[in-house]
């Protein structure tokens, strides 16, 4: 009763979390974008040989291209589109390796879902698949080549020029530390605006309860994480609907955490029916995405790690201490709104009497651990560096001054606003 009750929610809730993660994926792939234009130049293809065999006299006499000059012509497009197909996979390559050296291989991500690096592989490997089939349909015994199909395999020549261009003029934007910390800022920001529920940070599980005790609950029984990885995505709704009623459930991990084969993944009191364990560990296994590397999809400390990443790279070279300025004042950017929004409640109550505890969550306060903790290590030898996270730990003050619910997070920033004193005054 219980299991068919909660699968209208179940399955809602693993649709919405696995079409995330495929489109995240796809956003990352080389391959999706390149595949899709290959196939939309080859359905173009064929409707412009159809053309070809009947609306040859509509087109002007200037435009036809003997059989001859279509075949060095389109050999020629499809010899120089692989060949800087080639070039455009090199620069790539190295664009890569000068961000994750010079910053963060956390950053490497947001190079990999560039849109237009995609749109420029398929074009360029659309445009030389098009040429070579269009060899294939040239009769050099006839008058004129296809004039459609020579005609758009010079269209998608031209588009592939201009493209490249505007893709050489995007790499250099993309080297520039600033336009990488902004991208990572405005990703984080998006997160941040759906606080406390949202589309992407979850849904609103129930009304907001006191935590039980664990030690009042009596026996319980643990479900164990069935694979090694990163949390990038959890369904709270989902988790809870796959329990009985009345059921405690704690998550013992959290988005952003590494999860360990066979390490505690739920705690349930009461322990459920041995029959329904099973059943229990797989649905709440597939209530979550865990995956080789961390993403943006719920996790907003992860803005803030590759923020700190960049930091702490220009420090610890000694040689930028500007870069690590800027650094902190994006985390001062991001901070600010992170402080003032309501955080999801970490105990929760859903109509079913079932009650989820969600204490690994961070809250405020750790948030604020996260940004500046680390950074003391190294800006403590950069005094401007340190004038910075002071004023800037100095602002996220004001900001929550009054605020309630954010006496654990003012203690923890008067903690580090000590820290960054004293390495001042050293």
């Amino acid at each position: 009763m219980s299991d068919s009750i909660g699968k209208p929610q179940r399955y809602r809730g693993v649709a919405r979390l696995w079409w995330r993660a495929v489109s995240d994926r796809l956003r990352q792939s080389l391959l999706f974008v390149p595949a899709v234009m290959l196939i939309g130049v080859l359905v173009i293809g064929f409707a412009l040989d159809w053309l070809d065999g009947r609306l040859t006299r509509l087109l002007p006499q200037r435009l036809a291209f003997a059989p001859d000059v279509a075949v060095l012509l389109l050999s020629t497009i499809a010899g120089a589109t692989i060949t800087t197909a080639g070039v455009v996979f090199s620069l790539l390559v190295v664009s890569l390796q000068l961000a994750s050296g010079q910053f963060s291989p956390r950053v490497l991500r947001r190079f990999w879902r560039d849109r237009f690096s995609h749109v420029l592989i398929g074009l360029l490997l659309a445009t030389f698949a098009f040429c070579v089939l269009a060899l294939a349909r040239v009769n050099t015994h006839e008058e004129i080549a296809p004039p459609y199909t020579v005609l758009f395999a010079l269209l998608l020549t031209v588009a592939s020029v201009i493209v490249i261009v505007v893709y050489l003029d995007r790499i250099i934007l993309q080297q520039y530390v600033g336009d990488i910390m902004h991208r990572v800022l405005e990703e984080t920001l998006r997160l941040i605006a759906e606080l406390p529920y949202g589309p992407h940070i979850g849904e609103r599980r129930g009304k907001p309860v006191s935590p039980p005790d664990p030690d009042t609950l009596g026996p319980s029984f643990v479900v164990p994480a069935r694979i090694n990885g990163w949390v990038q995505q959890i369904s709270t709704r989902s988790l809870l609907a796959t329990v009985p009623a009345h059921t405690v459930v704690r998550v013992e991990t959290r988005v952003g955490a590494y999860l360990t084969l066979d390490t505690p993944l739920l705690t349930l009191w009461p322990p459920p029916p041995p029959d329904q364990r099973e059943r229990i560990g797989r649905l709440a296994a597939r209530s979550m995405i865990v995956a080789t590397s961390r993403s943006m999809q719920q996790d907003i400390d992860f803005g803030i790690r590759q923020l700190n990443d960049i930091a702490l790279r220009a420090l610890s070279d000694d040689n930028d201490a500007t870069t690590a300025v800027e650094a902190v004042a994006r985390l001062g950017s991001l901070m600010r709104p992170l402080l003032l929004a309501s955080l999801p409640a970490r105990s929760v109550e859903d109509d079913r009497g079932r009650i989820l505890l969600t204490l690994r969550d961070p809250d405020h306060a750790t948030y604020v651990r996260h940004a500046f903790a680390q950074l003391h290590v190294y800006a403590a030898r950069h005094p401007q560096v340190s004038d910075v996270i002071a004023d800037t730990i100095r602002m996220l003050q004001m900001a929550c001054e009054g605020l309630p619910g954010r006496e654990a997070a003012r203690a923890e920033l008067d903690r580090q606003l000590t820290i960054t004193l004293a390495n001042l005054t050293d």
